[in-house]
């Protein structure tokens, strides 16, 4: 005699679930020999009129800071270079340094006033104030 089994049909979508999850989110191990790359760490603080935003840039040169407004979209980047710098009879043992090119971006919820954004950068920490447009009200209109 044959068993008649009722299915779900959303147990399959929780059955693919099951089986992939977790499996995209394993840390990917870089080579010892090579240095991990580092990211920007940064908080975002949204105030009534601007937005705050620190970054934290250690061994980063001003001039080698990129800030970008477009609208919502705020872009850092930032290089640090590798000085090249040998002397006579001295031997590298371990280098645990970054050098390159790192990248963030934020979507912001309201677009940003660029023409009065201030930015600093001290001890390695970037601060930018980002003070929020205003936002345009509904206008009626009349009927000619």
């Amino acid at each position: 005699m044959s068993n008649l089994v009722r299915r779900d049909p959303y147990a399959l979508d929780d059955l693919f679930d099951d089986l992939f999850k977790g499996f995209f989110v394993r840390p990917v191990r870089m080579p010892a020999d090579m240095p991990d790359m580092q990211s920007i760490r940064m908080d975002v603080k949204e105030g009534d009129q601007a937005y705050t935003v620190h970054a934290e840039m250690p061994g980063v040169a001003k001039d080698d800071i990129h800030i970008t407004l477009d609208g919502r979209t705020l872009v850092l980047s930032a290089e640090v270079k590798k000085d090249t710098e040998e002397k006579d009879g001295d031997k590298l043992l371990r280098s645990e340094r970054h050098f390159g090119k790192v990248s963030r971006t934020i979507g912001l919820s309201q677009e940003v006033d660029e023409a009065n954004a201030k930015a600093r950068f001290d001890n390695g920490v970037l601060e930018l104030v980002l003070p929020k447009k205003a936002i345009a009200s509904a206008r009626r209109l009349a009927i000619e």
